[in-house]
């Protein structure tokens, strides 16, 4: 009996000092997962902002009719169960997913769903030209939703399984906070999907959280929290993986010390759509062909690729990323340095002057090796960052670099997409405006056929002219690289999606 109270008694000793200790060190909850940011979030707004880091955040809040499959550019269903293309490729009629709620607990019907199509469509808005093709779209039943073009475009599916692609918001709260502004001011710091989570806390500059739906329509999420701290320093998000107090590096992490990963840690990577490409100015000395043939023989990436990225880039076949066109004749780098050296010998002194996109450790280990190479032949080079969107500038700027060194992805996985984004007269992102009418023009034709061989040696002739001169050099396709803890798995990267972007949906420890 003695033994017994004995006994009895040290077990409650050991659980009090158990639960003690667990108020003095306090675990870290199992149903926490703890991803920084390097950058702040701008607007939450899923119609209004062209968020890089914070995609993660606004995709698990919001919910678009189609995704694209995890680890490809396969197109799924996400609200919308089944859909149907008319043979013109006129219209879309999509078939709804039963049972959807907001996070207002009100039921999604597709009058709901036009609602949100519509503010995208006539908004005004930063992200408004996804649907600018859309003459009409309407709800022909609570579930069914059909959407008429104004033209063929069989880039349509990619558009709307874009990760900025139109999400539905409520139409509820679209109505409560519309300030005739149709509710982006209280859209850039709350929100109301119909996601696995919603948006518990926005204290800009600090932090977000989500507080995972219970109520979701779908499979329901792991972690019953979402924590995202704001921590712009590299080196600080490195030491607190290190140290447990997050759970992931999602992008950033040295190239150089991940093959000696500490124990605990492991990498989970995909192909992406990140390609590194230089732009050249108008006028460069790039426009002189010889120049331009020594200048590509110098930042040949073979060269120099597995210099910065290791095995985790690879060189890149054309203007556009593997994932999205794979051509069937790549571009090629000259590779004759003497006559590189003898070039620049009789045509110089060639000096130029690279633009970095940003600051980050990616552009700058690219500029000093591409400085390197450049003066192995005689070409003396300086790179400098450009300010935060500088870039999107400079086409009017007074003082522009001779090339731009930045990442061309495309906003969804078909070759429109990157056409059209970089390389057309319009193009919102030509940075410096330059383009071929011929090159308009296949691209134009390609634009309205559908995926095949024909489509894509259209894309593939336009892109070699646009090569061929000089206005914009593919140098290398870096994967999408995220370094974690071993204890969770099932990340969900997606190639299209900006590089570290976890699906905090999938995502399981």
């Amino acid at each position: 009996m003695a033994l017994r109270k004995l006994a009895f008694a040290t077990a409650r000793i050991l659980v009090s000092f158990f639960a003690m200790s667990l108020l003095v060190h306090p675990a870290m909850s199992q149903d926490v997962l703890r991803v920084p940011q390097l950058t702040d979030i701008a607007t939450f707004d899923p119609d209004n902002g062209f968020e890089i880091g914070a995609m993660s955040a606004i995709n698990n809040v919001y919910e678009g009719l189609v995704e694209y499959q995890p680890g490809t550019v396969t197109i799924v269903g996400r609200l919308a169960k089944t859909w149907r293309i008319s043979g013109d490729g006129l219209e879309y009629v999509f078939d709804l997913v039963e049972g959807v709620k907001f996070h207002d607990g009100s039921a999604m019907t597709a009058d709901d769903v036009a609602t949100s199509f519509e503010r995208r469509r006539d908004g005004g808005l930063a992200l408004s030209y996804f649907l600018a093709n859309v003459a009409k779209i309407e709800a022909t039943s609570p579930l069914t939703l059909k959407v008429v073009l104004k033209r063929a475009q069989p880039s349509f599916l990619d558009s709307l399984a874009s990760p900025w692609g139109p999400k539905v918001i409520s139409p509820r709260a679209l109505a409560r906070h519309d300030a005739s502004d149709r509710a982006s001011n209280w859209l850039n710091e709350h929100a109301d999907g119909t996601g696995p989570y919603a948006l518990a806390e926005f204290s800009r500059g600090d932090r977000y959280v989500l507080k995972r739906n219970n109520n979701y329509w779908g499979r329901k999420a792991f972690f019953e929290e979402v924590q995202i701290p704001v921590i712009p320093d590299i080196s600080q998000q490195l030491l607190q993986l290190r140290s447990g107090d997050i759970d992931a590096v999602p992008t950033g992490y040295p190239i150089a010390q991940l093959s000696g990963l500490p124990d605990g840690l492991t990498i989970t990577s995909t192909m992406s759509v990140s390609l590194y490409t230089l732009f050249a100015k108008p006028g460069s000395p790039l426009e002189d062909s010889e120049i331009r043939d020594a200048i590509l023989t110098a930042v040949n990436p073979a060269i120099w690729s597995q210099d910065v990225f290791g095995q985790y880039a690879t060189v890149a076949k054309s203007i556009y990323p593997n994932v999205v066109l794979n051509p069937n004749a790549p571009i090629i780098f000259p590779t004759n340095i003497d006559r590189a050296k003898e070039i620049i010998a009789r045509k110089g002194p060639v000096n130029l002057v690279i633009g970095l996109h940003s600051a980050a450790t990616g552009y700058q280990l690219v500029s000093n090796l591409l400085i390197t190479q450049l003066a192995s032949i005689g070409v003396k080079a300086t790179a400098y960052s450009l300010p935060p969107g500088a870039a999107f500038n400079l086409k009017d700027a007074t003082v522009q670099p001779d090339l731009l060194l930045t990442i061309a992805g495309p906003d969804a996985a078909d070759p429109e997409n990157q056409a059209k984004a970089f390389f057309t007269k319009n193009a919102p992102v030509n940075f410096f405006g330059r383009y071929i009418d011929e090159a308009d023009q296949l691209i134009s034709e390609a634009g309205e056929l559908a995926a095949g061989s024909t489509r894509n040696a259209l894309y593939e002739r336009a892109g070699q002219l646009i090569f061929d001169a000089g206005i914009a050099i593919p140098l290398v396709e870096v994967q999408d690289i995220v370094v974690h803890t071993d204890q969770i798995h099932d990340l969900g990267l997606r190639p299209v999606y900006p590089p570290g972007n976890i699906d905090f949906g999938s995502i399981r420890r």
